[in-house]
């Protein structure tokens, strides 16, 4: 296992993280102990989690392991999220202080800790003054209630602005942002990561494997098998693989990460995963796993370092199709060269 710093913070993390959304809703308590089991043993220490998982149920599991193990407490980073609904009430969502002051004591009392280590705003909140936001996230840190604070599913002027009210107020900076990065989406090569790069956050991908499209699993134009992701929820679910099907790149991508498994005997999902934990200021890699067996299949990625001819070709493979200006062929001669 490698390990890289949390962004611009000192706190170390491994390059693989564990993500627990599954944990209560899909992976019972005595399956999930024994994932995290498995995942401090192969030296792995940054475990992601969130409220609304399982509406509370992924921090709950993540905690009554903390308890079984609280000599291993100094040994992994917890990371949480606050800012989607948790209930019914005008208050039980949001990024606003009232919000947010409820919804970390809840997390620290399901997690069974004093600290979070990071805590991460869910998504943005358009209703909510940012600062607001930055201010409380800054003081839970000067309190102590949580070490390190970050975002996910921001983009890139809010990340900006985040980066300038921190600076103008003084205020404890964030660390990290968990976008959706993986082979088949890579838009956040034109803004977001750029924007990270510029303000020193680390990223956290979520969905490496493009919920299942990379192991392989799928195969043209054959609906999904019901035992899939896509095929447990066949209205939405079908809809889903049906655009991703349509699209020539997709399956030019698959061919391509087929290609480079085949030829070292290995998974295909554990290329996919390779490529991401690879990527410019990428920190760790998000692994949901549902069982056991999935989880000792992707965390071995952690041995497999892709050449630089291999990961060369599924870059180029897999580039997106930016909309146009300023991100179309004529926008990169204006804004430069894009990321390799």
């Amino acid at each position: 296992m490698r390990y890289r710093t949390l962004g611009r913070s000192g706190t170390v993390v491994s390059t693989y993280a564990l993500g627990t959304m599954t944990f209560g809703v899909e992976t019972d308590e005595e399956t999930s102990h024994a994932i995290l089991d498995s995942y401090l043993d192969v030296g792995g220490n940054l475990i992601d989690t969130a409220d609304v998982y399982g509406h509370g149920a992924s921090e709950e599991i993540v905690g009554s392991w903390l308890a079984k193990h609280p000599a291993d407490r100094g040994r992994v980073v917890v990371a949480t999220k606050g800012r989607l609904g948790m209930g019914s009430a005008p208050n039980d969502l949001g990024s606003s202080r009232v919000h947010l002051g409820r919804a970390l004591d809840a997390s620290l009392a399901r997690l069974g800790v004093e600290q979070i280590d990071l805590y991460q705003m869910h998504s943005w909140d358009p209703l909510t003054p940012l600062d607001e936001t930055l201010r409380f996230l800054s003081d839970s840190v000067s309190n102590g209630k949580i070490a390190h604070f970050g975002f996910s599913n921001y983009v890139g002027w809010e990340i900006a602005k985040a980066a300038h009210i921190v600076d103008r107020l003084g205020l404890n900076p964030p660390v990290t942002l968990q976008p959706q990065y993986n082979l088949l989406v890579r838009e956040i090569e034109a803004e977001i990561i750029p924007a990270c790069l510029d303000t020193g956050l680390g990223i956290l991908p979520w969905s490496p494997l493009a919920a299942g499209w990379l192991t392989g699993k799928y195969q043209r134009d054959s609906a999904p098998d019901p035992a899939t992701r896509m095929g447990e929820n066949p209205e939405r679910g079908s809809e889903a693989w049906r655009v991703r099907n349509a699209k020539e790149r997709t399956w030019r991508i698959i061919d391509a990460v087929r290609e480079v498994a085949d030829a070292r005997e290995v998974p295909m999902s554990r290329v996919a995963l390779a490529w991401v934990e690879a990527r410019p200021a990428v920190t760790s890699v998000i692994l949901g796993v549902r069982t056991p067996e999935q989880f000792d299949d992707n965390i071995a990625a952690a041995d497999l370092e892709l050449t630089p001819e291999e990961s060369d070709h599924l870059t180029e493979v897999s580039r997106p199709d930016f909309p146009g200006y300023p991100y179309g062929d004529t926008g990169t001669v204006l804004r430069g060269r894009p990321l390799p």
